[in-house]
């Protein structure tokens, strides 16, 4: 299909739009990851909380519901945690990965000789100038909007300036959730745009319905970026529990060992997996974007507005206004 929005990065990936699904560990699972890559987006499995096996099967679950390209996303600071998962990418056969947190210069090696595209979470300039010289094909200029972990610096000042330092492609996120966010992204001169809290007000996603809401009732101001939930900087949903650790910040332990203290403490599964959900005390990874996000809505009708708003905003605002100008005496 034609459209005003198509980048190089569509034919890289080989998708329709240049929309990307955030591979959020536990949310973007295969009901998810298919609805949006079935949509002419790229669909990203959020791997970091499954084990070898889960992830096994969340990538045979995907194949059964698309036949379109998908990606896998894993937390890569400590290579050794996520060998056994990497083993399984391999033999899956998946053809783009994402990495969170680090560059996966371990891997990158075997990932090409497998011919696949390697795709880097990057919150500073030297994090995309890094990726690029270990082999990236892609990175994402993610600022500090985004949910989850992100980094300090705001996306409409981190993506122009890595685009500038790097000759790979550069996707944009952080604060993106419309149709507008997805063109401003192009005007930065990003390829496209990686989208996560929006899709989680989605049936498709893996998300408590107390998740679900809080993003709805979120206002701008809702989230605080926060080391309280995994030991490193990740914004979520202020709640009691955030306000609590903001008055003992001296007593966090670094990442993975407040992630585990979390899992402890019963406070990690924003997914639903158990009943125990507790929107005081739960981690609910979101971006200053859920303000932006009012109603729950299927995934693929999301994608599609994006979709058209973007398109409507280039014809009405840039294209026809050319086209007035070029008939002028």
């Amino acid at each position: 299909m034609t459209t005003s929005l198509r980048t190089p990065i569509c034919d890289m990936l080989g998708i329709e739009y240049p929309v990307v699904l955030a591979g959020m560990g536990g949310v973007s699972l295969s009901s998810l990851v298919a609805a949006v890559s079935n949509a002419g987006g790229l669909g990203i499995i959020g791997a970091a909380t499954l084990d070898a096996e889960g992830l096994r099967a969340e990538i045979r679950r995907t194949r059964e519901l698309t036949d379109k390209p998908f990606a896998v996303d894993l937390l890569a600071p400590i290579p050794d945690m996520i060998r056994p998962q990497m083993q399984v990418v391999f033999e899956q056969d998946v053809r783009i990965f994402v990495a969170g947190l680090a560059v996966p210069a371990a891997f990158i090696d075997e990932m090409h000789a497998r011919r696949m595209k390697v795709v880097v979470m990057c919150g500073r300039v030297r994090h995309a100038q890094k990726s690029e010289a270990a082999g990236a094909d892609v990175v994402v200029a993610q600022g500090t909007e985004a949910g989850g972990h992100t980094g300090e610096i705001g996306t409409l000042a981190l993506v122009p300036q890595i685009v500038d330092a790097v000759k790979i492609p550069v996707l944009a996120a952080g604060g993106i959730a419309d149709g507008r966010g997805l063109v401003a992204a192009l005007a930065l001169g990003a390829q496209g745009a990686v989208i996560g809290t929006r899709f989680i007000a989605s049936p498709e996603a893996q998300a408590a319905g107390g998740y679900r809401e809080a993003i709805v009732r979120a206002h701008e101001d809702d989230t605080v970026r926060t080391r309280c939930y995994t030991g490193k900087p990740a914004r979520a949903i202020r709640n009691a529990r955030t306000d609590e650790w903001e008055k003992k910040l001296d007593k966090l332990q670094p990442f993975p060992a407040q992630a585990a203290l979390s899992a402890r403490e019963g406070v990690m599964d924003y997914m639903g997996v158990t009943p125990h959900f507790d929107g005081e005390r739960t981690f609910m990874p979101a971006g200053q974007s859920a303000g932006l996000v009012h109603a729950v809505k299927p995934a693929g009708e999301i994608l599609r507005d994006i979709v058209r708003e973007a398109e409507q905003i280039i014809d009405t605002r840039f294209v026809r206004p050319a086209e007035a100008r070029s008939r002028m005496p």
